[in-house]
């Protein structure tokens, strides 16, 4: 199974290298996303890799980011989450730890923070989004060598989703998944169909050779993973009608398909720690950490 994949880019031109790393058990993408004029980057939804039968925690994908990066001999400056994942633990609290390198999310964090707040009963939750180095705000930039990050929120999927443009590529986390298999689901706590279609509409409405990175893919009928597509391709051949639809046949659509999806297997646990900025619980007395599961809190959500 193909598991890595660069997108090259071209300094004159001012586009960035980006090197995606496929996750089988997440089915999610993680991102090295590089100058090739000056060898700075910034990774993009790192994985802490994590075991829901065992309980068992690892680093193997977020050391994998690492070792990619030494190889090639860049320097990493940013660390960046899309928004808290709800199917898998974020790597960026333990790569800050290990490089030094500032963490950043989106700003509406803190509405997810006080959202999930009250569902798990955890007064001592922090909701100012201190958990990370800086909260980005939309049209914010961030430098990368001689490339700019520029924050486009996209809130739909989560209330704190964003989509981080640089050069000619675009980071759309869980808004678009490549043509064949649609869009993201809006289902969970504060997400919005209606939100996601506009948050897709100004994403269609970048250059049409755009290059869109998604976070996941589900691989349907069976083909190879892919995690690369363009504006264009996406408003021509996306199964959901994207470029031809309504907003009011997209939402139907959407809704419809939500209502039929079980939960992620992990978001009850991975929220958890996301929206503490990657950070594992704190080990209690005896020396381990526990997360904590509340039950019958998703209320109407579909059973396997």
């Amino acid at each position: 199974m193909k598991t890595f994949a660069l997108s090259p880019g071209d300094a004159a031109q001012g586009r960035p290298d980006v090197a995606g790393f496929f996750d089988p058990r997440t089915f999610s993408v993680q991102y090295v996303v590089s100058d090739p004029a000056t060898k700075q980057c910034v990774i993009i939804d790192p994985v802490l890799d994590y075991d829901e039968k065992s309980g068992a925690t690892a680093t193997h994908h977020a050391d994998e980011l690492l070792a990619y990066v030494e190889r090639q001999e860049f320097t990493i400056v940013w660390i960046l989450d899309t928004h808290p994942h709800a199917d898998h633990f974020s790597a960026a609290g333990y790569l800050h730890d290990k490089t030094g390198v500032p963490t950043a999310i989106g700003q509406p964090v803190v509405e997810v923070q006080a959202l999930w707040k009250q569902i798990y009963n955890w007064p001592a939750l922090a909701t100012d989004g201190s958990q990370w180095d800086r909260l980005l705000n939309d049209g914010e930039t961030l430098p990368l060598g001689e490339l700019t990050v520029r924050v486009m929120h996209s809130p739909g999927h989560t209330l704190a989703s964003v989509t981080y443009l640089i050069g000619d590529a675009a980071f759309v986390h869980d808004t678009l998944f490549q043509p064949d298999y649609g869009t993201a689901r809006a289902d969970f706590p504060g997400g919005s169909a209606h939100q996601l279609w506009h948050s897709i509409q100004a994403i269609l409405a970048l250059p049409d050779e755009t290059r869109l990175f998604t976070g996941h893919d589900y691989m349907p009928e069976g083909r190879a993973p892919q995690w690369e597509s363009t504006v264009r391709e996406q408003r021509d051949t996306n199964k959901h009608d994207l470029g031809d639809g309504s907003e009011a046949t997209y939402v139907e659509l959407r809704q419809r398909r939500d209502s039929e999806l079980p939960m992620p297997k992990l978001i009850l646990h991975a929220l958890q720690v996301n929206v503490d900025g990657g950070r594992l619980p704190v080990p209690e007395s005896n020396g381990k950490r526990y997360l904590k599961i509340p039950l019958d809190v998703l209320e109407g959500a579909s059973w396997d």
